[in-house]
Parts: structure tokens; sequence; C-alpha cells
């Protein structure tokens, strides 16, 4: 896996490969079967794994289920919501809304942009009835 794509905003690297993981099983893990995913591309210690979706956990990212002598954890919101609280973050960022939401239009490709076009129509369509 890329290692660029672990490095979410607001996540460390760890934190960032764990939660790529759990949103992508669409179910909840314990951490024997997180450590042994992440073995494919890096060896971290299950103790080391434990510590940093315990972490996640008391940061609102996880939480957890008990299913024997260990837990099952999943994430409190999805990857997309994850990524729509970055946007949100980043255009509050800027002083100039409409400045910033041009700069991030005209960097988007043509697919991203009629994607945007198609949800504002179906947003519109929605609020209209």
């Amino acid at each position: 896996m890329d290692r660029g794509r672990w490095l979410v905003r607001g996540f460390g690297e760890l934190e960032a490969a764990i939660m790529d993981r759990m949103w992508s099983r669409g179910a909840p893990a314990t951490v024997r079967q997180i450590v042994e995913e992440l073995r494919e591309e890096r060896g971290p210690a299950y103790t080391t794994v434990m510590t940093v979706m315990d972490i996640l956990r008391r940061k609102g990212w996880l939480e957890r289920e008990r299913d024997g002598r260990a837990y099952r954890y999943e994430p409190t919101v999805t990857r997309e919501e994850h990524a729509a609280r970055l946007m949100r973050e980043a255009l509050s960022d800027g002083q100039n809304t409409e400045a910033v939401l041009t700069h991030f239009i005209e960097g988007s490709t043509r697919a991203e942009v009629r994607s945007l076009q198609e949800t504002l129509r179906k947003l519109a369509a929605r609020a209209k009835s």
C-alpha cells in the first residue's frame, strides 16, 4: 500500500493505517485481525496496535464491544464522513469560501466536477420536495 495514503490529516502514520484497514473491512475487527493485516506491509507489535486502537477509541474514532476475552472494534464514522469533515475543515480555514471552492474545482478532474454537479442537482431536487 502507498504510505502516502495513510497520512490522513489528524492521524499519525499507524493510526491512519489502522483506520484505513478498519474502513476497508466494513466489519468489526479484533486487534489480532488488524495486526495480521498490517504485517503484510509492516511489522507492528500486537501491543503497539492494541495501544493505538485504544487511543483511537478514546479519541472517538473507534468503538469497541467485548467478544469473549477480546474486543471487536469498529469505526464511529465512515471514510466518506471523515473525508467530508476534512473538506469542511479546509473550507472553514479559508477566509473567502468562494475562492477556496474555485481553487478546489479548478484542481478537480472532469469526472469529479460531474460528480459534484450531479450531487448538487440531487440535493436541490431533494430540497424542493
